[in-house]
This record gives structure tokens, C-alpha cells and sequence, in this order.
């Protein structure tokens, strides 16, 4: 019997794709993102910068995935380094970081789609992240004094109070106001609903009284007309019925801070960022502040014990050697002591 020949099996292995446009990998990637449910915020983030990404390299007729390598990617990250804005004001450390966050995030899914076969931004080395503090906090003064600038006899002007107070009020971020919902705020337990904040999460808030007061007024004596133009169902509109533009009201609210004349600038933050403060000073605890503020982080959270002076200056006041006044009431004895060392100082 004739002995059978062995036939050797190749190993197949799976072939690596053909090259696509940059522009169609991209497109593919942003829907992989909004497939796993990432936030549309999230999704035109990354578009945006890595679409500038992508303008970087067909300026240089870099024209497929393969033709970007590490040399190329580093030549991207001094680019950012280098660029100045239109006032002449180069990035923040910060901002380059989060360009270059999603095209770390990007070459993997390249190389798990099988569009590569290494990754270049493997061995790309990212800036330090800043740790900056929150500048311009208002005193709890100053912010009343800018909702006073609202013309509360046009409905503009009520819109507009009703949008600060609320900002001051749950210290919520520009975009979460923007896609408030009518139905998200809950009139009797003084709530609001926050959905799809930023890392895709709800949560609710508290809103005060007097923050409420102002929506409902706005809600029930300006915004009808509006909506009826339109049929929207985000809270804050435009005359013509329209959903508000982030851009806009940025514009809109560092206006009325100008108007002021408070001495400080700013924009919607400015009020997320004096809620925190000023709560933390009357004694709200890190937690609390991590629920309302909606940080994944507590280390986040933490950021506001560095700006939040209260605690610090009585602290100072009480247990500082160079104190003029100690809490047993012998300011007279050292401010003689002090006088006396003058004294002294000057015959020498």
C-alpha cells in the first residue's frame, strides 16, 4: 500500500488592509466612537482636532496612514509647540495635550483594524499636564452686582438673569446648560437633570430658590413665544426660537461681566468656579462638591482647597508668629514691641 504524501498546510495569515484615505480611516474611527457610545461633544472634539491633524499633512502631501511615522508625529508635536494663536499667544501645555490624546487613541485603533501594522505614536511623548488654578473667582458681591446688569424690562433680559443664576446656581458647565431640557428640572424637590455630562454621565443637581424663581419666570413669561417658533425643547433659546450657541454665549456672559466693572474677566466658567469656591469656604465637603461639579476625580475636586483663601487666612491669622494680633488679646503688647524695635533699629 502506498504510503500517502504529506501535504504541507501554509499558515494563512490575514492580509493587512489597502491603504485608505486619511479622511475615510478618520470617518471610520469617529463612527467606532460614536458606536461605543461616546459623547457627541466627545465625537466632534476629536473631529476637529484630529481633522487639523489630517490638514497638517496634506499641507506636507503626506497622503496615507503608512507615510506617517514617528519622525512625522514628532515633527506634529513641535508644530504645536510653535503655534501661536491669533493674538500671538502660544498653546497651553494643556491644549496640546488634548490634540494629542486622540491621535495616540487613534494609531491604536489603526493598528487593531489592521491598517498598520506598528504603531508610530507608540513611543510619542506627552507634555506635562498643567495644574493651573482657576483665575478671576468672583466674591459673592461681585457676582450679584453682575446679575444686576441684566435689563430685567425686556425679555432678553430675563433670559439672560435666568441663565446666570443657574450657572451660579448648580455651577454647571456652558455646554450642559445649552442642552437643558424643559422637563429635566424637577419643580418640586428643586433639581435639575444634567444629561450626557462630560464623560457621558447624568447626574442630578441641586438648584436654589432663588435660581429657580428666575427660571420659572423665564420659562412661563419669555420663553413660550420663542419656542413656538420653532418647537424646541432645550430651555434656553434665541428670539428666533433657536437653541443658543456655545461660541454666543460665552460672548454673551464675559459681556455682562465687562459691563460690571467688577475689575475681573471671564465667561461661564467663572461662575462654576465661584460657586465651588465660595461653597467651600462655608464648609461644603470635597464630596459633595465632586457631585455637584460632576468630576470623575476627586483629585479634580481638590483643585479648589489651593483657591479657596478663608480657612487658609484665619488659619494664618491664629498660628503665624508674625501676627500683630493673637487671639489672647495682647495686640497692644506687640504692636509696643514693635514700635520699640523700630526704635532701635533707627539709633543703629
Amino acid at each position: 500500500m502506498a504510503a500517502r504524501k504529506k501535504t504541507s498546510r501554509k499558515t494563512s495569515r490575514k492580509p493587512w488592509r489597502k491603504s485608505e484615505p486619511l479622511t475615510v480611516l478618520l470617518e471610520r474611527h469617529l463612527q467606532h466612537l460614536q458606536v461605543r457610545n461616546y459623547s457627541v461633544r466627545t465625537v466632534a472634539m476629536r473631529r476637529s482636532y484630529l481633522g487639523d491633524f489630517l490638514q497638517w499633512c496634506d499641507d506636507r502631501g503626506i497622503d496615507t496612514v503608512e507615510e506617517i511615522t514617528a519622525t512625522v508625529l514628532g515633527a506634529y508635536q513641535r508644530h504645536l509647540y510653535h503655534y501661536r494663536t491669533k493674538t500671538g499667544k502660544p498653546l497651553r501645555f494643556s491644549s496640546q495635550l488634548t490634540r494629542l490624546v486622540p491621535l495616540r487613541t487613534w494609531f491604536r485603533w489603526l493598528v487593531k483594524q489592521k491598517y498598520l501594522t506598528t504603531n508610530p505614536a507608540s513611543e510619542l511623548e506627552l507634555p506635562k499636564e498643567e495644574q493651573r488654578l482657576p483665575s478671576n473667582v468672583l466674591t459673592a458681591g461681585e457676582a450679584d452686582t453682575i446679575m444686576n446688569v441684566c435689563d430685567l424690562g425686556s425679555p432678553l433680559g430675563i433670559r439672560d438673569r435666568s441663565m446666570l443664576e443657574t450657572f451660579y446656581s448648580t455651577a454647571m458647565r456652558r455646554g450642559e446648560l445649552i442642552q437643558l431640557q424643559v422637563h429635566d428640572v424637577d419643580w418640586e424637590r428643586g433639581t435639575v437633570l444634567i444629561r450626557q455630562g462630560k464623560g457621558a454621565k447624568d447626574r442630578h443637581v441641586p438648584i436654589g430658590d432663588r435660581a429657580l424663581a428666575w427660571l420659572r419666570k423665564y420659562v412661563e413669561e419669555v420663553r413660550p413665544a420663542w419656542a413656538a417658533l420653532t418647537n424646541a425643547s432645550t430651555i434656553y433659546l434665541s428670539r428666533r426660537g433657536r437653541p443658543l450657541g456655545p461660541e454666543n454665549l460665552s460672548l454673551l456672559i464675559a459681556d455682562y461681566i465687562k459691563r460690571a466693572e467688577v475689575g475681573k474677566t471671564g465667561s461661564c466658567h467663572v461662575f462654576r468656579h465661584t460657586a465651588a469656591t465660595l461653597m467651600l469656604e462655608n464648609g461644603a465637603d470635597l464630596r459633595s462638591l465632586q457631585s455637584l461639579l460632576g468630576h470623575s476625580n476627586l483629585s479634580t475636586t481638590q483643585i479648589y482647597t489651593h483657591i479657596s483663601m478663608k480657612h487658609l487666612k484665619e488659619v494664618h491669622n491664629k498660628t503665624h508668629p508674625a501676627r500683630l494680633k493673637s487671639p489672647e488679646g495682647d495686640g497692644q503688647a506687640r504692636g509696643a514691641d514693635c514700635s520699640e524695635a523700630s526704635e532701635t533699629e533707627q539709633g543703629e
